[in-house]
């Protein structure tokens, strides 16, 4: 079969089956360039609905493609005198896929039957040609067409083998015969080392040949040069020639061989059998050329990193962890896995030569490993890297990680991790502990007794609060500091008194402040900045940062006030200890457990860039290293919380009024011009302040216009759904919270319902901590059905179980904050199944921007999501399909 483009169409006898019989025809055929047709093939070949002839020749032209990628093609001339490349030399592997293709092919893929009787001498069908000779010629076709390009043009300098079209090169012809003879009889080099002194070994490297087509014929090159071949072929030499000058790429060391009369042998140096050691070989392996080392050198010579492997372990563990110590790290080297003492080791290091002698043998070393022996003392590391490097088994050596083996003393901590606690629920503790809350007890207890920190990651509403107290009641050996949003205050205050009744409690927090040398002292965030001196110069048994996404800022003036203040232990506890990026992780970690995971910057390279983007090992890695630092539950693991009723997230599409389309696609057109003609910052302001005024001009036109004394009804698609969804709740005897990130848009809504007679209540920022206080009494009495929540200030902390809906008005494009204030209703103590309805309005950029809120999700998930700021760095042009009305 020949792929010429003759620029016609021909007639052709073609095979078909026909009701289980082969007939022939004549049928119009179309000849296409073989480049063209390999590619038609090659999808062919994996498409169930093709021709199986056309499936066979895909596969036929998978295997050109796969000889040609590794270099099997060899120069020719055709009978005519024309320059042509053909597929080969064929090893033995690849000789036996040709047979088995050949004997797979399908009577339909041959197109041509041979001339004769229509049914054959026998009557039996057409006479069909022999099949391995077409697929050898596709395979030559394939290889044919391959390297030609108007590019190999320009690289060579030359039209011959290079050029679309052939070109005459009848002069060459004896030249392409020497180098292409025995196509399927080629060989094959390797290298069989020998030593010439077994007291003191010298090497030379003694050249042998294989045959391609019958791997069992062996000879070596001596012996070839002789005339003793053994079947190799007339063209062996040419071959073994050949076969050294490509080996010589891989090791330059080989040239030498192509100056002798008879390439036999090669004498080695120390440099050079340590440059085979050092990888010479594997290149040369890479090649096609394997090396046969003596056997009676030894080759089992490893080394590991090996960390706290000779010392007993520390006395005062809270003390090592802390960093007050240090750790021994070095290399350890073993033969055939039984370690080598001090004393062989530095024979080792004192050896020049690649060979040493050790237990009556001679063993090969290589460089790397010799360097290892001679400089075996690496950094110390403090206690806290070296548990992480036991935990992720892996250790960074030079700037590139390396395997790790703890010793005994280092892998007994390792272990005692994630070991549970014999702890039970402390006597003076007012509660009975669900399963899952005395685990986390468990844990906690663990942790801070060797000085560890921890971050307890539950879900909002599984009970943290009641889990810190009883570890306070546990630990029962000085004052425990809670830090918390204001909200929060008169939440923890009744938690402790409910659940350790008589456990002295105090606010640090007003103008009047005082310290307490027992029980819980609670201050907010804002206080604890004012007075982080005063509060580090206090003896704090435990710290506790409660909400601590507060804190994932760590260059913030209220994370660096938090790091001033000491204590015995420090726990973080959050719903979302990832929110938008792994370095909110660090921050948290580097509170509770300061140098767990090294500096920020380190660990943005070794671990936050891998695992964002998408490097399943390195986040496993990480999963191993902050697992035991890190408890995280979610109310939908099995047995955590079975007494919560069902949770429906429903998002709710509305359309714009008139009045809303016209303002918003007014203020895509101004903005977009503005941004287009802006850099920098400036552009990144504008492009925030575009977003910020169309998500305004969502909820409702008021909202964007600042209006003073705004008629309300009849402007928004999203009021109008508001209206509805209030009014079904409260038919059904049902209360809801309805968040915005805007105060603006809460106070709209609050004068809204109001005249609508719907008695709502409204919290923000600026509402004071009793009124706080007050309002959350009087929605879960049911004083007031409808609760207006300004998310920043209300997403977190409070428990409004009450509510048996949730409303958010807009989207703060950030999942994790969106569920925190969702379970401000879906938490322990919820009866009721809870409906969450997102306001989404359609055709515009809060549509968009929810279909990719889901994707925020996955971050975190990977080890245990960032809000209009990341949508600054779009394109004009992304950002204008992202901001379009539809």
């Amino acid at each position: 079969m020949t792929f010429i483009d003759t620029g016609g169409d021909d007639r052709l006898a073609v095979v078909e089956q026909h009701e289980g019989e082969l007939r022939a025809r004549q049928a119009t055929g179309t000849r296409v360039p073989v480049a063209e047709a390999v590619s038609a093939l090659a999808r062919a070949r994996a498409d169930a609905s093709a021709h199986p002839a056309a499936r066979f020749w895909g596969a036929v032209a998978l295997v050109a493609l796969q000889l040609v990628a590794r270099g099997r093609i060899l120069p020719g001339v055709t009978a005519g005198g024309y320059d042509s490349w053909r597929a080969g030399p064929l090893d033995a592997a690849d000789a036996e896929r040709v047979r088995d293709l050949a004997a797979a092919m399908p009577a339909t893929a041959r197109c041509v039957p041979l001339d004769g009787p229509p049914e054959g001498p026998t009557g039996d069908g057409p006479r069909l040609p022999d099949a391995e000779p077409l697929v050898r010629a596709f395979l030559d076709a394939v290889a044919d067409a391959m390297p030609r390009s108007p590019g190999a043009v320009r690289a060579t300098g030359a039209t011959a083998f290079a050029a679309a079209r052939p070109v005459k090169v009848p002069h060459l012809r004896r030249w392409a015969d020497e180098v292409s003879a025995g196509l399927d009889s080629g060989v094959r080099l390797s290298l069989r080392l020998e030593c010439d002194d077994p007291a003191e070994p010298g090497f030379r490297a003694v050249v042998q040949l294989h045959s391609l087509a019958d791997p069992s014929l062996m000879v070596d090159a001596a012996a070839l040069w002789e005339g003793r071949d053994p079947g190799l072929g007339p063209r062996a030499r040419i071959e073994t020639t050949l076969a050294i000058r490509r080996a010589a790429r891989a090791w330059p060391r080989l040239e030498s061989l192509l100056d002798a009369a008879v390439p036999d042998e090669l004498p080695l140096s120390d440099g050079d059998v340590g440059d085979l050691l050092a990888g010479a070989a594997g290149r040369l392996a890479a090649a096609g050329v394997e090396i046969h080392w003596p056997r009676s050198l030894v080759r089992g010579l490893t080394a590991r990193a090996v960390v706290g492997g000779h010392e007993p372990g520390p006395s005062d563990l809270p003390s090592f962890l802390g960093g007050r110590h240090l750790t021994r790290f070095d290399w350890q080297l073993a033969l055939g896995g039984e370690r080598l003492t001090e004393a062989e080791m530095d024979r080792l290091a004192e050896a020049h030569r690649p060979i040493v002698r050790l237990r009556d043998q001679w063993v090969l070393v290589d460089p790397d490993t010799m360097r290892k022996a001679r400089q075996r003392d690496l950094k110390p590391l403090t206690g806290l890297e070296a548990l992480g490097a036991a935990l992720t088994g892996t250790v960074e050596v030079e700037g590139e990680q390396v395997p790790v083996e703890p010793g005994d003393w280092l892998r007994e901590l390792r272990d005692r991790l994630t070991e549970p606690e014999p702890v039970e629920a402390p006597p003076a503790l007012a509660a009975t502990l669900r399963d899952y809350q005395l685990q986390g007890l468990r844990w906690l207890a663990r942790m801070t007794s060797l000085g560890l920190g921890g971050c307890l990651a539950d879900d909002m509403g599984l009970g943290k609060t009641v889990t810190l107290i009883a570890l306070h009641l546990h630990r029962g050996s000085g004052p425990t500091l809670v830090v918390c949003p204001a909200s929060l205050l008169g939440n923890w205050e009744r938690e402790i008194t409910r659940f350790a009744p008589g456990v002295p409690v105090r606010r640090y927090h007003g103008s009047s402040r005082s310290l307490a040398d027992e029980g819980f002292v609670l201050t907010t965030y804002g206080t604890m900045r004012l007075d982080a001196a005063r509060l580090a110069a206090h003896p704090w048994d435990l710290l506790v940062a409660d909400e601590a996404q507060h804190v994932k800022n760590h260059a913030s003036g209220t994370a660096k006030a938090l790091r001033e203040i000491p204590a015995a232990a420090r726990v973080a506890l959050t719903g979302t200890p990832v929110e938008n990026n792994l370095s909110e992780l660090w921050a948290l970690l580097d509170w509770t457990t300061p140098g767990l995971l090294g500096p920020l910057g380190r660990f943005r390279s070794r671990w936050a860039k891998p695992v964002e983007s998408g490097d399943g090992e390195a986040a496993e890695r990480l999963a191993r290293l902050v697992g035991p630092f890190l408890l995280r539950r979610r109310k939908s693991d099995p047995g955590i919380a079975p007494e919560l009723p069902p949770k429906t997230e429903t998002d709710r599409p509305v359309a714009l009024t008139t009045e809303q389309a016209a303002l918003y696609e007014a203020v895509v057109r101004e903005m977009m011009t503005r941004i287009e003609g802006a850099s920098g910052m400036a552009r990144r302001g504008l492009v925030v302040k575009l977003l910020t005024g169309l998500k305004q001009i969502c909820n409702h036109p008021a909202h964007y216009l600042h209006e003073a004394e705004p008629r309300l009804a009849g402007r928004s698609g999203k009021l109008e759904l508001l209206d509805e969804l209030v009014d079904t709740i409260l038919a059904e005897d049902g209360a809801v919270l309805v968040f915005t990130q805007y105060v603006a848009m809460a106070r709209l809504l609050e004068r809204h319902l109001a005249g609508r007679g719907v008695a709502a209540q409204l919290l923000h920022g600026g509402t004071p901590v009793p009124r706080r206080e007050e309002l959350v009494r009087r929605f879960q009495d049911g004083e007031a059905p409808v609760f207006l929540l300004s998310l920043k200030a209300a997403g977190t902390g409070l428990n409004l179980t009450r509510a048996d809906h949730v409303i958010h008005y807009d989207r703060w494009w950030n999942p994790a904050v969106e569920d925190q204030a969702t379970d401000r209703a879906y938490r322990i103590g919820q009866t009721r199944p809870v409906q969450v309805h997102r306001l989404i309005a359609e055709g515009t950029v809060e549509d968009r921007i929810a279909g990719m809120l889901a994707a925020k999700r996955s971050l975190a998930e990977a080890v245990l999501a960032s809000g209009e700021a990341a949508l600054t760095e779009l394109t004009d042009a992304e950002l204008a399909a992202l901001v379009e009305l539809r």
